[in-house]
C-alpha cells in the first residue's frame, strides 16, 4: 500500500477550495493519465523537464503527454505559480569584479529577506489550494515537493511542510546530509509528514551509511537514486532496497555505467547503461513495496527529440518491464 500521511489542510486553504470559482462547472476528464503498472507507481521528478518551459501548466501538460500520473514537483515551479518575489543569478557572475560581487551579495541578502517574508505571510496558501485543484483535474498526484529547505529559517521550513500538505504531498525532499536530516526530521514529526532525502555519489564513500541519516527521526525517509548509487559503488541496489524498503519513500530511476566501466559512472539512455533497472522494478513489483519510482532524465537528449519525448520513452521502458 502506498505510504500516506493524514492531510491537515489549513483553514485558509479549505476556504480557498470552497470559494474559488475557477473550476466551477468543469467536467472531470475521463482520459486522465495512469502510470501505475501492476502496483508500481511510475512518475517523474519534474527536474527532468528543466530544458523546457516550466510553468505549472507546462508541467501538467507534460504529465498528460507522457501518461504520468504522479510527480515529485520542484519547489520553484509551485512558488512561481504562487507569486514568489523574483530573484535571478547573474549570468556574468564569474566575470564580476570583487566590488560587483560584494554589491550583488548585498542585493541577494535583501532578496532572501523578501522571499522569507513572503513565504511566512500566508499569502500563498490560496494559490497552492488552487494549484492542487489544477493537478487533481488533470489526474496527476503530487507525492513530493522538492523545496530543499534545510537552510531556510524555522518559519520557512514550517511553510514548506504546510504548503506541501496543501498540495497533497506526503513530504518534502532535500539533499542528504547530517545537518539536513537532523533538522528537517524534527519538522517532519511536527507536521506529521516525511522529510525525504536524495543521494548523489556519497555511497561510494565506505564511511557513508544510509542508516546513520535515517536514525535522526522516524519521519526521515529516502529518495534513493539507484543510478547514482550504482555508478558510485558498483553494487546492485536491490540488496539495499530489500534491507531498507520500509524507509525508502521513492526511487529515482536513471541508467548509468558502473563504477569500473569505461567511461565510469556516466549517464546513458535507458537500456544502454549498466544499472539493473529491470531487477529493481521487478523487486518493487513482486514485493509490492509501495515505493514511488520516478524517472529522472539526465542523459543527453538527442537533437531530434526533447525532454518530454525522452521521458515518455522511459515510462514505456518501465511499463514493458512491469506488465
Amino acid at each position: 500500500m502506498m505510504k500516506n500521511v493524514i492531510s491537515k489542510i489549513s483553514s485558509l486553504a479549505v476556504a480557498a477550495v470552497i470559494t474559488s470559482s475557477l473550476f466551477v462547472g468543469c467536467t472531470v476528464k475521463s482520459d486522465k493519465p495512469d502510470s501505475n503498472f501492476n502496483g508500481v507507481q511510475i512518475g517523474a521528478i519534474t527536474y527532468s523537464w528543466r530544458s523546457m518551459p516550466g510553468t505549472a501548466q507546462d508541467i501538467i501538460d507534460y504529465c498528460i503527454e507522457t501518461g504520468i500520473s504522479s510527480v515529485e514537483l520542484m519547489g520553484d515551479v509551485v512558488e512561481a505559480y504562487a507569486g514568489v518575489p523574483g530573484f535571478s543569478w547573474p549570468e556574468n557572475y564569474d566575470q564580476m569584479t570583487d566590488e560587483e560581487r560584494a554589491a550583488f551579495e548585498i542585493e541577494r541578502e535583501e532578496a532572501k529577506k523578501k522571499i522569507a517574508q513572503w513565504r511566512t505571510s500566508g499569502a500563498s496558501a490560496e494559490k497552492y489550494a488552487e494549484l492542487k485543484k489544477m493537478f487533481d483535474q488533470a489526474g496527476v498526484n503530487i507525492h513530493i515537493v522538492k523545496f530543499s529547505p534545510a537552510n531556510w529559517t524555522d518559519e520557512e521550513i514550517d511553510y514548506a511542510f504546510e504548503s506541501a500538505k496543501i498540495l497533497g504531498a506526503d513530504g518534502i525532499s532535500n539533499e542528504i546530509g547530517h545537518e539536513a536530516c537532523k533538522r528537517l526530521g524534527a519538522f517532519a514529526e511536527k507536521h506529521d509528514m516525511y522529510a525525504i532525502f536524495h543521494n548523489h555519489g556519497q555511497p561510494g564513500d565506505s564511511t557513508f551509511h544510509f542508516e546513520d541519516f535515517l536514525a535522526y527521526s522516524p519521519n526521515n525517509m529516502l529518495n534513493l537514486d539507484v543510478g547514482h548509487y550504482f555508478g558510485a559503488t558498483g553494487k546492485h541496489p536491490n540488496e539495499l532496497i530489500e534491507e531498507l524498503h520500509d524507509r525508502i519513500f521513492s526511487i529515482h530511476l536513471k541508467d548509468k555505467t558502473g563504477k569500473d566501466a569505461d567511461p565510469a559512472d556516466t549517464n546513458a539512455p535507458w537500456g544502454e547503461g549498466d544499472t539493473p533497472l529491470e531487477d529493481i522494478l521487478q523487486l518493487v513489483r513482486d514485493n509490492q513495496y509501495g515505493i514511488y519510482c520516478d524517472v529522472e532524465l539526465e542523459y543527453d537528449i538527442p537533437k531530434d527529440s526533447d525532454a518530454v519525448q525522452e521521458t515518455a520513452k522511459c515510462v514505456e521502458f518501465c511499463k514493458n518491464i512491469l506488465l
